[in-house]
């Protein structure tokens, strides 16, 4: 890792987190599958709810190429459900609120919004491919359009 990002074709690290409904979810649990693992700042946010939406209109295509798309943010499980609730959301969502995770991911430090640095979460998305390697990643992402693109990215990787 550079920086504290993954590279493309090292081993993702696993990871047990708790999800909306407070059952734990690992990397390793779901070997065999894709995943697409998105980290984003915060639940019911202009930015992160147009992500989650479109991951969600997207989830029938994703599961068509046999992945799990996992939304994974400091929320706690109770802010996800209400947040899946209110916008009927298809994904599911996990709670890193120590940042252990997203540290790991290269997902969460020093970030810059409207020229003021800060630390918090960066969004951004990591592909991961059926034996544990990232596949791909996307390091910085903008939250509209993103779900297209990762799905067009996971086609092409799967001959599709």
């Amino acid at each position: 890792m550079a920086n504290g990002e993954l590279e493309v074709g090292a081993a993702a690290p696993d990871f047990t987190l708790p999800d909306q409904d407070g059952r734990a979810v690992s990397l390793s649990g779901l070997a065999g599958t894709w995943v697409v693992l998105y980290f984003y700042p915060k639940d019911d946010t202009p930015g992160c709810t147009t992500e989650a939406c479109e991951f969600t209109a997207g989830i029938a295509a994703f599961a068509g190429l046999d992945a799990a798309v996992l939304g994974c943010s400091p929320d706690s499980p109770e802010s996800h459900r209400a947040f899946i609730a209110k916008y009927d959301l298809e994904v599911t969502l996990l709670s890193d609120p120590d940042h252990a995770v997203m540290r790991r991911y290269g997902a969460w430090g020093e970030k810059s919004a409207y020229g003021r640095a800060s630390t918090g979460v960066i969004r951004s998305t990591v592909l991961i491919d059926p034996h544990g390697t990232v596949a791909y990643r996307w390091p910085n992402v903008k939250a509209a359009g993103h779900a297209d693109a990762v799905r067009t990215k996971l086609a092409a990787l799967r001959g599709r």
